[in-house]
């Protein structure tokens, strides 16, 4: 009896666990019907964790996941929903880890350490998103130079 209840536990700790992990392919297997309902050009750009102007909400889900932060843009002709997807890095440019766990935090991994602990962490937007009635109107992302 206990060792079910064991095995059980574990199994669903688990499945919490891989619940929390969001990627590309998990975000797709857990909506095949709005996957498939897309031409096969999108269906591929989501594959690669990309969107394009025309995309509407639910296609950008598939491909980037939630975003980190919503703003409102309004200008003369009207308010847009903008979605933006950061990463936070150091001063000195090292990325910090900013995921549910991190395996090397309990021994201080200098090479990667997480972002909560740095007080001098920078939010750096990489990519951000501007709707105008549901779909794609522009994108926005950095670029290295």
């Amino acid at each position: 009896m206990k060792s079910k209840f064991l095995f059980f536990s574990t199994l669903t700790l688990l499945a919490l666990f891989a619940a929390g992990c969001s990627t590309t392919a998990s975000r797709i297997r857990q909506n095949p019907e709005l996957f498939a309902q897309l031409d096969p050009a999108q269906q591929e750009m989501i594959r690669r964790g990309q969107v394009a102007v025309g995309f509407s909400a639910e296609a950008v889900r598939l491909a980037l996941g939630e975003p980190d932060r919503f703003t409102l843009r309004t200008d003369a002709d009207s308010t847009n929903e903008v979605w933006h997807y950061v990463t936070y890095d150091t001063p000195a440019g090292v990325p910090l880890y900013r995921g549910w766990y991190h395996r090397y935090y309990m021994w201080g991994d200098p090479l990667y350490p997480y972002y909560l602990s740095d007080p001098n962490r920078r939010e750096r937007e990489r990519f951000s998103v501007l709707f105008a009635n549901g779909r794609v109107l522009a994108l926005e992302r950095e670029v290295g130079r």
